[in-house]
């Protein structure tokens, strides 16, 4: 449990760091000054800065003053008397200071900043970014100048720069997440993905440890009783091994209204599970989807076209599954989609973890590419709100007053806050038997 909550939580931060950080470099290369880059939520734990400063150095020039020449007989040369003279003079170096402060103490008053060598002279025109950690290790965020309206004044305000300029930085968090998820994809197939063998014939890839796996039960069927759920691997029927779907449909039309033993891997641990047949829907069967799946592998140039392929093939079904959820609740339909809040995600974290490592690269890919859908959409305080102002700006030619964006942003979030603690407390109702076992398991009740 313990274990679980750490890489749950290393996991959300370098996401979100990955996030951040495009809002940070975009904003820096547009020469838009950046106030704080914080990892975690306020309150602080710490803070550091990085001073540019200029210090007086001396400098020993020597310049030279006259040559003499001491003539001998027939006009030649003798001696030649170089006098110098040598002067010292001061020039100011640039040179780097770090700064470290605790909590929220302002940095601009934490004192002097030292110098190790030489009289310095400090020459501070801004003070230069915050870098901090902060208590609560669930996010992170870059404070970008003028972002909320202010600084009107200054050529490095977020609010100076061209609409398009704007537009990007607010997308770039956007940007490095989609980059982020192709990218973990990228390092997967390169070493080797678990994906599903249908359609996978030809096109260069390996393909290992092959398996047919269950993908989704059928309610109220005999499956579904006896306890087998979706990602069970099949191991045997009657202690029968099968190597392909065909062969397991034929065995099971043969066994209608009987008991077949199911011996299924889950998580590494072998259960066997005897399980009815019965005749549905014009079939013989126990009641599941099953799907043959190994792990692919693909050389390094045909996985990096995998992994762009892929990252636009699950984008385009979260769309259609977004689509489908905002759909339902307009019409008041069921659904048919769970959300998933901290605790979802904490406990889906688990699963990938026991799964093994490659699963959970897998599953980091995927919450990079859902945390950048969710970013752009045109809901308040998240990216995709800023940017519709944007847009809305560019259109009416002109701001809408700043008082009334941010009511809008404050609203959105206090909207999006509810919606999560929501999500997190139908998690807690539908994980939280299973988060009671495993924790009792880890204090040995």
């Amino acid at each position: 449990m313990l274990l679980t909550l750490i890489i749950f939580i290393v996991l959300l931060s370098l996401l979100i760091f990955v996030h951040e950080l495009g809002h940070y470099l975009t904003a820096i290369k547009f020469g838009v000054k950046v106030e704080e880059f914080g990892l975690g939520f306020p309150p602080r734990i710490f803070g550091w800065q990085i001073y540019r400063q200029k210090k007086i150095v001396p400098l020993i020039k020597t310049e030279e003053i006259s040559v003499d020449i001491e003539m001998g007989d027939e006009n030649r040369p003798v001696k030649e008397i170089i006098t110098d003279e040598k002067k010292e003079i001061n020039v100011l170096e640039t040179t780097k200071t770090w700064r470290w402060f605790w909590g929220n103490k302002s940095a601009a008053n934490s004192g002097p900043v030292s110098v190790s060598q030489g009289e310095s002279v400090s020459v501070r025109p801004d003070e230069p970014t915050v870098y901090s950690l902060n208590w609560i290790p669930l996010g992170g965020f870059v404070k970008i100048k003028g972002e909320d309206g202010g600084g009107s004044d200054n050529s490095d305000s977020f609010v100076n720069k061209s609409i398009g300029r704007r537009i990007l930085i607010l997308a770039a968090g956007v940007i490095m997440n989609l980059l982020f998820c192709a990218g973990l994809l990228f390092i997967g197939f390169s070493v080797g993905l678990p994906a599903s063998l249908s359609g996978n014939s030809g096109g260069g890839q390996i393909i290992s440890q092959p398996k047919i796996q269950v993908m989704e039960t059928v309610k109220d069927m005999p499956a579904e009783a006896a306890g087998v759920k979706a990602g069970d691997i099949i191991v045997s029927w009657d202690n029968q091994e099968f190597k392909t779907i065909p062969e397991i449909q034929a065995y099971l039309a043969s066994k209608k209204d009987q008991t077949v033993l199911v011996k299924i891997n889950r998580g590494g641990s072998e259960i066997n599970l005897p399980v009815a047949v019965k005749e549905y829907q014009d079939r013989v069967g126990i009641g599941v989807s099953l799907v043959e799946t190994g792990i692919v592998r693909y050389p390094w140039h045909l996985a990096l076209w995998q992994a762009i392929k892929t990252t636009g093939a699950w984008l385009m079904l979260m769309v259609m599954t977004l689509t489908l959820l905002i759909k339902n609740l307009i019409f008041g339909l069921p659904s048919g989609v769970e959300l998933a809040g901290p605790v979802g995600i904490a406990v889906l974290t688990g699963d990938a973890v026991k799964l093994g490592w490659i699963y959970l690269l897998q599953f980091a890919a995927f919450l990079s590419l859902n945390l950048a859908l969710i970013n752009i959409l045109s809901i308040p305080a998240l990216d995709g709100g800023r940017i519709l102002f944007l847009i809305i700006e560019k259109i009416r030619g002109q701001a809408i007053k700043q008082k009334w964006e941010n009511l809008v942003h404050n609203l959105g979030f206090i909207l999006l806050m509810a919606l999560i603690v929501l999500v997190t407390y139908r998690d807690i109702l539908r994980y939280g038997g299973k988060i009671i076992g495993v924790f009792s398991r880890s204090v040995g009740l």
